[in-house]
């Protein structure tokens, strides 16, 4: 059974970091497109970054680009987020997705995404 589980939320400081990671479990193929998609309080799901697993591509949303890096650990079977210069816009309950099996680099729509993890919140305080 494919399951995601997010950790490392918080409550930090505007300007602070954190490092968000996506555990994988019960991947039996290499190829997958994991997103991270954020969901603040009366506001749309927005999807921040992508990894594709099978060409290296990684996308950035323009509000996060130069302050977050999407990684991933395969010995770990896990995908990180880090976080920095977090400001209180970043505010909101953060969800790891996957597209999976695919390899053919990282799908938009929230609606392509097969699993979904049960949320981490992250709150930035100004």
């Amino acid at each position: 059974e494919v399951q995601l589980a997010e950790s490392g939320g918080g409550s930090v400081q505007a300007g602070g970091s954190l490092r968000l990671s996506c555990a994988l479990s019960g991947f039996t193929f290499d190829d997958y497109a994991i997103r991270w998609f954020r969901q603040a309080p009366g506001k749309e799901r927005e999807g921040v970054s992508c990894l594709s697993s099978s060409d290296g591509t990684k996308y950035y949303a323009d509000s996060v680009k130069g302050r977050f890096t999407i990684s991933s650990d395969s010995a770990k079977n896990t995908v990180y987020l880090q976080m920095n210069s977090l400001k209180a816009e970043d505010t909101g309950v953060y969800y790891c997705a996957a597209r999976y099996p695919y390899a053919s680099g990282c799908p938009e729509m929230s609606e392509l995404y097969d699993y979904w993890g049960q949320g981490t919140q992250v709150t930035v305080a100004s």
